[in-house]
Protein backbone atom coordinates (compact mmCIF):
# COMPACT_ATOMS: atom_id res chain seq x y z
CA UNK A 1 0.00 0.00 0.00
CA UNK A 2 2.43 2.61 0.44
CA UNK A 3 2.03 6.06 1.75
CA UNK A 4 -1.20 7.30 2.44
CA UNK A 5 -2.57 9.67 -0.52
CA UNK A 6 -5.13 12.27 0.31
CA UNK A 7 -9.16 12.14 0.72
CA UNK A 8 -10.57 10.13 -2.34
CA UNK A 9 -12.12 12.57 -5.40
CA UNK A 10 -15.78 11.64 -6.86
CA UNK A 11 -13.81 9.73 -9.39
CA UNK A 12 -12.25 7.71 -7.40
CA UNK A 13 -15.24 6.51 -5.14
CA UNK A 14 -16.98 6.30 -8.39
CA UNK A 15 -14.07 3.62 -9.78
CA UNK A 16 -13.81 1.94 -6.56
CA UNK A 17 -17.62 1.50 -6.14
CA UNK A 18 -17.69 0.33 -9.96
CA UNK A 19 -14.80 -2.05 -9.12
CA UNK A 20 -16.88 -3.84 -5.87
CA UNK A 21 -20.51 -3.82 -7.62
CA UNK A 22 -18.51 -6.18 -10.51
CA UNK A 23 -16.54 -8.30 -7.88
CA UNK A 24 -19.88 -8.57 -5.84
CA UNK A 25 -23.00 -6.89 -7.32
CA UNK A 26 -24.00 -3.16 -7.57
CA UNK A 27 -27.04 -3.73 -4.65
CA UNK A 28 -24.99 -4.98 -2.23
CA UNK A 29 -21.91 -2.14 -2.63
CA UNK A 30 -23.43 1.33 -1.06
CA UNK A 31 -22.05 5.10 -1.04
CA UNK A 32 -24.34 6.96 -0.10
CA UNK A 33 -23.92 9.69 2.68
CA UNK A 34 -26.71 7.96 5.02
CA UNK A 35 -25.13 4.12 5.27
CA UNK A 36 -22.27 5.59 5.49
CA UNK A 37 -22.86 7.11 8.41
CA UNK A 38 -24.93 4.28 9.96
CA UNK A 39 -21.60 2.02 9.74
CA UNK A 40 -19.28 5.14 10.29
CA UNK A 41 -19.66 3.85 14.07
CA UNK A 42 -20.07 0.82 16.12
CA UNK A 43 -21.39 0.62 19.39
CA UNK A 44 -18.79 2.71 21.27
CA UNK A 45 -19.13 6.32 21.32
CA UNK A 46 -16.11 7.18 18.80
CA UNK A 47 -17.40 8.31 15.23
CA UNK A 48 -15.05 7.51 12.18
CA UNK A 49 -15.84 7.78 8.46
CA UNK A 50 -16.13 5.03 5.58
CA UNK A 51 -15.82 5.74 2.14
CA UNK A 52 -17.64 2.66 0.49
CA UNK A 53 -19.31 -0.18 2.42
CA UNK A 54 -19.88 -3.44 0.76
CA UNK A 55 -21.83 -6.40 2.21
CA UNK A 56 -20.62 -10.15 0.36
CA UNK A 57 -22.44 -13.05 0.66
CA UNK A 58 -19.69 -15.85 0.13
CA UNK A 59 -15.75 -16.21 1.10
CA UNK A 60 -15.02 -15.89 -2.73
CA UNK A 61 -16.67 -12.69 -2.44
CA UNK A 62 -14.67 -10.90 0.41
CA UNK A 63 -11.28 -11.91 -1.09
CA UNK A 64 -12.76 -10.23 -4.63
CA UNK A 65 -13.43 -6.97 -2.28
CA UNK A 66 -10.02 -7.26 -0.31
CA UNK A 67 -8.31 -7.14 -3.86
CA UNK A 68 -10.02 -4.42 -4.84
CA UNK A 69 -9.31 -2.73 -2.37
CA UNK A 70 -5.86 -3.23 -2.71
CA UNK A 71 -6.14 -2.30 -6.28
CA UNK A 72 -7.59 1.09 -5.39
CA UNK A 73 -4.83 1.19 -2.60
CA UNK A 74 -7.34 1.65 -0.10
CA UNK A 75 -7.66 0.28 3.72
CA UNK A 76 -10.67 -1.88 4.66
CA UNK A 77 -11.93 -2.41 7.78
CA UNK A 78 -14.66 -6.07 8.72
CA UNK A 79 -17.44 -5.33 10.54
CA UNK A 80 -20.02 -7.75 12.03
CA UNK A 81 -23.05 -6.65 13.74
CA UNK A 82 -21.46 -3.72 14.84
CA UNK A 83 -22.00 -4.75 18.98
CA UNK A 84 -18.72 -3.58 19.99
CA UNK A 85 -18.16 -0.99 22.61
CA UNK A 86 -14.40 -0.17 22.06
CA UNK A 87 -14.30 1.40 18.64
CA UNK A 88 -12.63 -2.16 16.85
CA UNK A 89 -15.28 -1.55 13.85
CA UNK A 90 -15.17 2.11 13.48
CA UNK A 91 -13.33 2.86 10.23
CA UNK A 92 -10.77 4.94 11.24
CA UNK A 93 -7.22 6.70 9.43
CA UNK A 94 -6.68 10.02 6.94
CA UNK A 95 -7.35 7.71 4.70
CA UNK A 96 -11.83 6.22 4.65
CA UNK A 97 -11.38 2.76 4.93
CA UNK A 98 -13.67 0.40 2.73
CA UNK A 99 -16.16 -1.32 5.10
CA UNK A 100 -16.55 -5.13 4.71
CA UNK A 101 -19.86 -6.23 6.23
CA UNK A 102 -20.55 -9.98 6.96
CA UNK A 103 -23.92 -9.94 8.05
CA UNK A 104 -25.28 -11.48 5.12
CA UNK A 105 -23.19 -14.30 5.38
CA UNK A 106 -25.46 -16.21 7.68
CA UNK A 107 -25.87 -19.43 7.73
CA UNK A 108 -25.24 -22.65 9.34
CA UNK A 109 -22.71 -24.97 7.16
CA UNK A 110 -22.66 -28.00 8.97
CA UNK A 111 -23.53 -29.54 12.54
CA UNK A 112 -21.52 -32.40 13.46
CA UNK A 113 -23.11 -33.37 16.75
CA UNK A 114 -21.08 -36.37 17.35
CA UNK A 115 -18.18 -34.68 17.22
CA UNK A 116 -19.77 -31.39 18.56
CA UNK A 117 -18.32 -29.48 16.10
CA UNK A 118 -20.47 -26.67 13.71
CA UNK A 119 -18.78 -24.87 10.67
CA UNK A 120 -20.72 -21.55 10.51
CA UNK A 121 -19.91 -18.63 8.70
CA UNK A 122 -19.31 -15.02 10.28
CA UNK A 123 -22.61 -13.40 10.30
CA UNK A 124 -24.63 -16.59 12.27
CA UNK A 125 -25.95 -14.48 15.28
CA UNK A 126 -24.84 -16.18 18.64
CA UNK A 127 -28.08 -17.23 20.31
CA UNK A 128 -28.93 -18.46 16.65
CA UNK A 129 -26.61 -20.51 16.66
CA UNK A 130 -27.58 -21.84 20.00
CA UNK A 131 -31.24 -22.20 19.29
CA UNK A 132 -30.11 -24.37 16.00
CA UNK A 133 -28.07 -26.95 17.85
CA UNK A 134 -30.43 -27.42 20.82
CA UNK A 135 -32.13 -30.19 19.72
CA UNK A 136 -29.37 -31.81 19.54
CA UNK A 137 -28.70 -31.13 23.67
CA UNK A 138 -25.62 -28.76 22.59
CA UNK A 139 -25.05 -25.33 22.64
CA UNK A 140 -22.07 -22.69 21.83
CA UNK A 141 -20.91 -21.49 25.52
CA UNK A 142 -20.08 -18.21 25.01
CA UNK A 143 -22.62 -15.68 25.82
CA UNK A 144 -21.88 -12.10 25.22
CA UNK A 145 -24.76 -9.97 27.22
CA UNK A 146 -25.39 -8.59 23.35
CA UNK A 147 -26.00 -12.90 22.13
CA UNK A 148 -29.05 -11.98 20.49
CA UNK A 149 -27.57 -9.82 18.28
CA UNK A 150 -23.44 -9.93 18.24
CA UNK A 151 -22.57 -12.32 15.43
CA UNK A 152 -20.07 -15.09 15.89
CA UNK A 153 -17.27 -13.41 13.68
CA UNK A 154 -17.41 -10.24 16.28
CA UNK A 155 -17.22 -12.92 18.96
CA UNK A 156 -14.27 -14.57 16.91
CA UNK A 157 -12.40 -11.16 16.53
CA UNK A 158 -12.96 -9.70 20.03
CA UNK A 159 -12.36 -13.22 21.88
CA UNK A 160 -15.82 -12.38 23.67
CA UNK A 161 -16.80 -13.56 26.79
CA UNK A 162 -19.94 -13.60 28.66
CA UNK A 163 -21.20 -14.67 32.31
CA UNK A 164 -20.79 -18.33 31.13
CA UNK A 165 -17.22 -18.24 30.46
CA UNK A 166 -16.15 -18.11 33.99
CA UNK A 167 -16.65 -21.98 33.51
CA UNK A 168 -16.32 -22.40 30.35
CA UNK A 169 -14.11 -20.35 29.15
CA UNK A 170 -14.08 -17.31 26.36
CA UNK A 171 -14.26 -17.67 22.75
CA UNK A 172 -10.69 -18.73 21.81
CA UNK A 173 -11.15 -22.01 23.69
CA UNK A 174 -14.28 -22.76 21.24
CA UNK A 175 -12.96 -21.53 18.04
CA UNK A 176 -11.19 -24.99 16.42
CA UNK A 177 -10.74 -23.68 13.22
CA UNK A 178 -10.53 -20.47 10.85
CA UNK A 179 -10.92 -19.73 7.13
CA UNK A 180 -9.26 -16.63 6.97
CA UNK A 181 -9.51 -14.26 3.83
CA UNK A 182 -6.23 -12.46 4.26
CA UNK A 183 -5.11 -8.69 3.84
CA UNK A 184 -3.63 -9.75 -0.10
CA UNK A 185 -6.96 -11.48 -0.75
CA UNK A 186 -5.15 -14.94 -0.81
CA UNK A 187 -7.19 -17.68 1.32
CA UNK A 188 -6.09 -19.97 4.14
CA UNK A 189 -7.30 -22.22 6.89
CA UNK A 190 -5.48 -21.68 10.53
CA UNK A 191 -5.93 -24.23 13.28
CA UNK A 192 -8.16 -27.41 12.37
CA UNK A 193 -11.01 -29.93 13.77
CA UNK A 194 -8.13 -32.36 14.66
CA UNK A 195 -7.38 -32.29 18.27
CA UNK A 196 -3.33 -31.35 17.58
CA UNK A 197 -3.43 -29.88 14.34
CA UNK A 198 0.27 -29.11 12.65
CA UNK A 199 2.26 -26.08 12.65
CA UNK A 200 2.21 -22.63 14.67
CA UNK A 201 -0.94 -21.72 16.54
CA UNK A 202 -1.82 -19.19 14.05
CA UNK A 203 -5.63 -19.94 14.91
CA UNK A 204 -4.66 -18.59 18.79
CA UNK A 205 -3.31 -15.77 17.27
CA UNK A 206 -5.93 -14.78 14.94
CA UNK A 207 -8.95 -14.75 17.32
CA UNK A 208 -8.86 -11.41 19.26
CA UNK A 209 -7.07 -9.73 16.68
CA UNK A 210 -10.15 -7.40 16.02
CA UNK A 211 -10.00 -8.12 12.45
CA UNK A 212 -6.23 -6.87 12.01
CA UNK A 213 -4.90 -9.71 10.50
CA UNK A 214 -7.94 -10.60 7.84
CA UNK A 215 -11.38 -11.06 7.95
CA UNK A 216 -12.57 -14.66 8.39
CA UNK A 217 -14.85 -16.61 6.51
CA UNK A 218 -15.49 -19.96 7.88
CA UNK A 219 -15.50 -20.61 11.61
CA UNK A 220 -15.36 -24.15 12.94
CA UNK A 221 -16.84 -23.72 16.97
CA UNK A 222 -16.66 -26.30 19.59
CA UNK A 223 -20.03 -27.23 20.66
CA UNK A 224 -20.86 -28.02 24.45
CA UNK A 225 -23.24 -30.22 26.12
CA UNK A 226 -26.31 -28.13 27.51
CA UNK A 227 -26.03 -29.13 31.24
CA UNK A 228 -28.16 -31.91 32.77
CA UNK A 229 -29.29 -29.73 35.65
CA UNK A 230 -28.98 -25.97 36.51
CA UNK A 231 -29.43 -24.31 39.64
CA UNK A 232 -29.56 -19.85 39.61
CA UNK A 233 -29.25 -18.34 42.78
CA UNK A 234 -30.05 -14.61 43.63
CA UNK A 235 -28.53 -12.73 47.08
CA UNK A 236 -28.46 -9.28 48.43
CA UNK A 237 -26.25 -7.65 50.11
CA UNK A 238 -26.48 -4.34 52.44
CA UNK A 239 -22.74 -3.09 51.04
CA UNK A 240 -21.16 -3.39 48.10
CA UNK A 241 -17.77 -4.14 49.71
CA UNK A 242 -19.83 -7.38 51.77
CA UNK A 243 -21.38 -8.63 48.02
CA UNK A 244 -17.44 -8.02 46.45
CA UNK A 245 -16.28 -10.74 49.41
CA UNK A 246 -19.15 -13.01 49.29
CA UNK A 247 -17.36 -13.13 45.00
CA UNK A 248 -13.57 -14.19 46.69
CA UNK A 249 -15.51 -16.24 49.73
CA UNK A 250 -17.23 -18.54 46.91
CA UNK A 251 -14.02 -19.27 44.59
CA UNK A 252 -12.20 -20.01 47.94
CA UNK A 253 -14.78 -22.77 48.94
CA UNK A 254 -13.68 -24.84 46.12
CA UNK A 255 -16.91 -23.72 43.83
CA UNK A 256 -16.44 -22.76 40.36
CA UNK A 257 -19.98 -21.70 39.22
CA UNK A 258 -20.86 -21.41 35.45
CA UNK A 259 -21.72 -18.24 36.49
CA UNK A 260 -21.32 -15.21 39.47
CA UNK A 261 -22.39 -11.89 38.09
CA UNK A 262 -22.77 -8.61 40.54
CA UNK A 263 -25.01 -5.55 40.13
CA UNK A 264 -25.02 -2.38 42.47
CA UNK A 265 -28.19 -0.54 43.31
CA UNK A 266 -28.33 1.78 39.96
CA UNK A 267 -28.71 -1.00 38.10
CA UNK A 268 -30.95 -3.31 39.77
CA UNK A 269 -32.92 -0.10 40.46
CA UNK A 270 -33.51 0.42 36.43
CA UNK A 271 -33.47 -3.22 36.00
CA UNK A 272 -36.54 -4.47 37.91
CA UNK A 273 -38.07 -1.05 36.57
CA UNK A 274 -37.44 -2.72 33.48
CA UNK A 275 -38.03 -6.47 33.82
CA UNK A 276 -40.13 -6.70 36.77
CA UNK A 277 -38.38 -10.09 37.87
CA UNK A 278 -38.39 -8.93 41.97
CA UNK A 279 -35.16 -8.21 42.63
CA UNK A 280 -34.60 -6.31 45.61
CA UNK A 281 -34.19 -2.58 45.02
CA UNK A 282 -33.45 -1.52 48.58
CA UNK A 283 -30.21 -3.59 48.38
CA UNK A 284 -26.92 -2.62 47.73
CA UNK A 285 -25.72 -5.12 45.35
CA UNK A 286 -27.30 -8.63 44.24
CA UNK A 287 -25.27 -11.75 43.28
CA UNK A 288 -26.48 -13.99 40.51
CA UNK A 289 -24.99 -17.30 40.98
CA UNK A 290 -24.99 -20.42 38.55
CA UNK A 291 -24.10 -23.93 39.08
CA UNK A 292 -25.15 -26.52 36.85
CA UNK A 293 -23.96 -30.17 36.21
CA UNK A 294 -25.23 -33.56 37.27
CA UNK A 295 -28.51 -33.45 40.15
CA UNK A 296 -26.09 -34.38 43.15
CA UNK A 297 -23.42 -32.35 42.11
CA UNK A 298 -25.68 -29.13 41.55
CA UNK A 299 -27.59 -29.84 45.21
CA UNK A 300 -24.08 -30.01 47.11
CA UNK A 301 -22.65 -26.88 45.05
CA UNK A 302 -25.86 -24.82 46.02
CA UNK A 303 -25.82 -25.22 49.62
CA UNK A 304 -22.14 -24.76 49.81
CA UNK A 305 -22.76 -21.68 47.57
CA UNK A 306 -25.94 -20.34 49.84
CA UNK A 307 -23.60 -21.32 52.95
CA UNK A 308 -20.69 -18.81 51.92
CA UNK A 309 -23.16 -16.13 50.94
CA UNK A 310 -24.74 -15.70 54.12
CA UNK A 311 -22.03 -16.29 55.53
CA UNK A 312 -20.62 -12.88 54.14
CA UNK A 313 -23.70 -11.34 55.07
CA UNK A 314 -26.47 -11.53 52.09
CA UNK A 315 -29.75 -10.70 53.63
CA UNK A 316 -31.35 -13.02 51.68
CA UNK A 317 -30.53 -15.89 49.16
CA UNK A 318 -33.15 -17.48 46.84
CA UNK A 319 -32.79 -20.18 44.69
CA UNK A 320 -35.07 -19.85 41.20
CA UNK A 321 -38.14 -21.70 41.80
CA UNK A 322 -38.53 -22.62 37.67
CA UNK A 323 -37.32 -22.21 34.40
CA UNK A 324 -38.94 -19.14 33.92
CA UNK A 325 -38.11 -17.41 36.99
CA UNK A 326 -34.63 -18.09 36.33
CA UNK A 327 -34.89 -16.84 32.81
CA UNK A 328 -36.50 -13.55 34.28
CA UNK A 329 -33.15 -13.04 36.36
CA UNK A 330 -30.75 -13.41 32.92
CA UNK A 331 -33.59 -11.40 31.24
CA UNK A 332 -32.51 -8.60 33.69
CA UNK A 333 -28.90 -9.43 33.80
CA UNK A 334 -28.49 -9.39 30.01
CA UNK A 335 -30.82 -6.17 29.49
CA UNK A 336 -28.84 -4.13 32.03
CA UNK A 337 -27.53 -1.93 29.44
CA UNK A 338 -30.67 -0.93 27.47
CA UNK A 339 -32.41 -0.14 30.69
CA UNK A 340 -30.10 2.35 31.46
CA UNK A 341 -31.48 4.32 29.00
CA UNK A 342 -34.25 5.35 31.97
CA UNK A 343 -31.58 7.11 33.95
CA UNK A 344 -30.00 9.13 30.63
CA UNK A 345 -29.85 8.83 26.83
CA UNK A 346 -25.76 7.73 26.65
CA UNK A 347 -23.77 5.65 28.53
CA UNK A 348 -19.83 4.70 28.48
CA UNK A 349 -19.42 0.83 29.29
CA UNK A 350 -16.42 0.31 30.12
CA UNK A 351 -14.59 -3.00 30.34
CA UNK A 352 -10.89 -3.75 32.39
CA UNK A 353 -9.90 -7.04 34.67
CA UNK A 354 -8.66 -6.97 38.12
CA UNK A 355 -7.64 -9.58 40.65
CA UNK A 356 -10.67 -10.75 42.85
CA UNK A 357 -9.10 -10.04 45.64
CA UNK A 358 -8.63 -6.10 44.73
CA UNK A 359 -12.78 -5.82 43.93
CA UNK A 360 -13.61 -4.13 47.28
CA UNK A 361 -11.15 -1.43 46.89
CA UNK A 362 -11.17 -0.98 43.17
CA UNK A 363 -14.99 -0.53 43.53
CA UNK A 364 -14.59 1.93 46.32
CA UNK A 365 -12.06 3.67 43.77
CA UNK A 366 -14.26 3.57 40.62
CA UNK A 367 -16.52 4.86 42.92
CA UNK A 368 -14.88 7.74 44.12
CA UNK A 369 -13.88 8.59 40.58
CA UNK A 370 -17.22 8.72 38.95
CA UNK A 371 -18.25 11.83 41.97
CA UNK A 372 -14.85 13.40 41.54
CA UNK A 373 -16.22 13.54 38.14
CA UNK A 374 -19.63 14.37 38.61
CA UNK A 375 -20.91 11.41 37.09
CA UNK A 376 -23.90 8.99 37.62
CA UNK A 377 -22.06 5.39 37.62
CA UNK A 378 -23.56 1.73 38.54
CA UNK A 379 -21.94 -1.60 38.36
CA UNK A 380 -22.56 -4.79 36.26
CA UNK A 381 -20.11 -7.22 35.89
CA UNK A 382 -18.56 -10.81 35.55
CA UNK A 383 -17.26 -10.61 39.50
CA UNK A 384 -16.63 -14.16 39.36
CA UNK A 385 -13.23 -13.23 37.07
CA UNK A 386 -12.85 -9.92 37.90
CA UNK A 387 -14.38 -8.18 34.84
CA UNK A 388 -15.57 -4.98 35.69
CA UNK A 389 -18.00 -3.08 33.55
CA UNK A 390 -17.92 0.37 35.25
CA UNK A 391 -21.62 1.80 33.28
CA UNK A 392 -21.18 5.99 33.33
CA UNK A 393 -25.19 7.46 32.35
CA UNK A 394 -24.87 11.00 30.72
CA UNK A 395 -26.62 13.50 27.85
CA UNK A 396 -23.91 14.01 25.48
CA UNK A 397 -26.08 16.81 24.94
CA UNK A 398 -24.56 18.41 28.11
CA UNK A 399 -21.66 20.66 26.68
CA UNK A 400 -18.77 19.39 28.75
CA UNK A 401 -20.05 16.17 29.62
CA UNK A 402 -18.18 13.73 27.15
CA UNK A 403 -14.92 15.41 28.21
CA UNK A 404 -15.61 14.45 31.74
CA UNK A 405 -16.60 10.88 30.71
CA UNK A 406 -13.37 10.13 29.19
CA UNK A 407 -11.55 11.81 31.52
CA UNK A 408 -13.30 9.32 33.98
CA UNK A 409 -12.90 6.17 31.70
CA UNK A 410 -8.75 6.59 31.48
CA UNK A 411 -9.26 7.07 35.56
CA UNK A 412 -10.56 4.14 35.88
CA UNK A 413 -8.36 1.92 33.68
CA UNK A 414 -5.53 3.56 35.42
CA UNK A 415 -6.97 2.73 38.51
CA UNK A 416 -7.36 -1.40 37.66
CA UNK A 417 -3.99 -1.40 36.38
CA UNK A 418 -2.49 0.17 39.28
CA UNK A 419 -4.36 -2.70 41.28
CA UNK A 420 -2.35 -5.75 39.19
CA UNK A 421 -5.15 -5.99 36.09
CA UNK A 422 -5.59 -5.59 32.56
CA UNK A 423 -7.37 -3.26 30.04
CA UNK A 424 -10.09 -5.58 28.59
CA UNK A 425 -11.14 -8.50 29.92
CA UNK A 426 -13.90 -9.08 26.45
CA UNK A 427 -14.46 -5.80 24.86
CA UNK A 428 -10.67 -5.06 22.91
CA UNK A 429 -8.95 -2.56 22.38
CA UNK A 430 -10.02 -0.74 19.17
CA UNK A 431 -9.76 2.61 19.17
CA UNK A 432 -10.93 3.37 22.39
CA UNK A 433 -7.98 1.68 24.64
CA UNK A 434 -4.99 1.73 21.72
CA UNK A 435 -3.31 5.05 23.26
CA UNK A 436 -3.06 3.09 26.55
CA UNK A 437 -1.69 0.34 25.99
CA UNK A 438 1.71 1.14 27.40
CA UNK A 439 0.22 1.48 31.15
CA UNK A 440 0.43 -2.36 30.26
CA UNK A 441 3.09 -3.09 28.03
CA UNK A 442 6.61 -1.52 27.54
CA UNK A 443 7.99 -0.58 24.42
CA UNK A 444 9.40 -3.88 23.51
CA UNK A 445 6.34 -5.66 23.88
CA UNK A 446 4.27 -3.32 21.58
CA UNK A 447 7.05 -3.91 18.84
CA UNK A 448 6.92 -7.80 19.29
CA UNK A 449 2.85 -7.41 18.64
CA UNK A 450 3.58 -4.79 15.68
CA UNK A 451 5.79 -7.80 14.25
CA UNK A 452 3.23 -10.24 14.84
CA UNK A 453 0.55 -7.98 13.03
CA UNK A 454 2.63 -6.84 10.25
CA UNK A 455 3.47 -11.20 9.33
CA UNK A 456 -0.08 -11.01 8.43
CA UNK A 457 -0.67 -7.39 7.16
CA UNK A 458 2.72 -5.63 6.22
CA UNK A 459 1.13 -2.88 5.09
CA UNK A 460 -1.57 -1.91 7.74
CA UNK A 461 -4.10 -1.82 5.44
CA UNK A 462 -6.56 -4.50 7.64
CA UNK A 463 -8.87 -2.39 10.11
CA UNK A 464 -5.90 0.25 10.06
CA UNK A 465 -5.20 2.27 13.31
CA UNK A 466 -6.47 -0.46 15.78
CA UNK A 467 -5.25 -1.67 18.76
CA UNK A 468 -1.65 -0.44 18.93
CA UNK A 469 -0.26 2.99 19.17
CA UNK A 470 1.63 5.10 16.90
CA UNK A 471 3.13 3.34 14.30
CA UNK A 472 0.76 0.35 13.84
CA UNK A 473 -0.21 1.04 10.15
CA UNK A 474 1.43 2.43 7.45
CA UNK A 475 -2.27 3.03 5.64
CA UNK A 476 -1.68 6.75 7.62
CA UNK A 477 -0.55 6.80 12.10
CA UNK A 478 -2.74 8.71 13.92
CA UNK A 479 -0.74 10.09 17.49
CA UNK A 480 -3.98 10.46 18.79
CA UNK A 481 -7.90 10.20 18.24
CA UNK A 482 -9.51 12.72 15.48
CA UNK A 483 -11.19 15.60 16.87
CA UNK A 484 -14.73 15.15 17.13
CA UNK A 485 -14.34 11.25 17.29
CA UNK A 486 -16.06 10.72 20.55
CA UNK A 487 -19.45 11.71 19.60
Amino acid sequence: MGQTVGPMTDAATAALVRDLGEALEPSRVRADPIELGLYARDASLITGQASVVCFPTSTEEVAAAVRVCRRHRRPFVPRGSGTGLAGGATPAGPLPPVVIVTTKMNRILDVDADQRVAWVQPGVLNLDLSRAVAPFGLHFAPDPSSQQSCSVGGNVANNSGGPHCLLYGVTTAHVLALEVVLPDGSVTLLGGVDPEPDGLDLRGAFVGGEGTMGVATRIAVRLTPLPPQVATLLADFPTMGEAAAAVTGVIAAGVIPAALEMMDATMVEVVEAYVHAGLPTDAAAVLLVEVDGLAGGVAAQTARVEAVLRGHGARTVRVAADPEERALWWKGRKSAFGAIARIAPNYYLHDCVVPRTRLVEVLAAVGRIAADHDLVLGNVFHAGDGNLHPLIVFDRRVPGTLERVHKAGRAILETCVAAGGCLSGEHGIGLEKRDAMDLVFAGADLEAQRWLREAFDPDGCCNPEKVLPRGGSRCGDLEELPAGAWV
